[in-house]
């Protein structure tokens, strides 16, 4: 029997350093202790997000629907290169700015990583190292005809991440009132 290497494909990614406005919850904090002083565990939740409106209302719908105040909302952006500083900080400020709503909104508490790849499989890697209690993006918006011709993230997402239950929120114009 004869050893099989795998091809392990390394890939490229930015820690993203988020506002300090976000105070570190400490240890005994005591709305995050159950009736018997266990501290109430945290899940992990991954939000894949872009500068698109449908990117945004999936973000919004997590929050209102997935999120709770002990979780941590990992946010990862797919770049087509994580040396391309301009790139790096347009979607620094984005990710910022999702952090902060996201700590104004529920106060959890909030992790992004900029990570170099095609979209989909840099959401299902991460998902694979995160083992999250669900991994959350929005549609892209295109037509059936294009997603088909052309393939769609949220669909390749749904057929490859096995790590956690993928959840597609559908864009905006299926109407305000699924983030409320």
């Amino acid at each position: 029997m004869e050893t099989v290497e795998e091809d392990v494909e390394e890939y490229s990614w930015r820690e993203v350093v988020l506002p300090r406005l976000v105070p570190v919850v400490p240890d005994a904090a005591p709305e995050l202790e159950r009736e018997n002083g266990e501290r109430r565990r945290g899940r992990d939740i991954l939000v894949a997000v872009d500068f698109g409106p449908n990117s945004k209302h999936a973000f919004d719908w997590a929050l209102a629907h997935i999120a709770r105040i002990a979780d941590t909302v990992h946010l990862v952006h797919a770049v087509s290169s994580v040396q391309n500083e301009i790139v790096y900080e347009k979607s620094r400020e984005l990710m910022e700015d999702l952090a902060v709503e996201a700590f104004k909104t529920l106060l959890v508490r909030t992790k992004a990583r900029i990570v170099e790849g095609d979209a989909g499989k840099v959401i299902c890697r991460e998902a694979d190292r995160l083992k999250p209690a669900a991994v959350i993006l929005g549609t892209r918006g295109r037509g059936l005809i294009q997603s088909v011709l052309q393939g769609s993230v949220s669909e390749y997402c749904f057929h490859n991440c096995k790590a956690a239950p993928i959840i597609i929120v559908p864009g905006k114009e299926a109407g305000e009132q699924s983030v409320l």
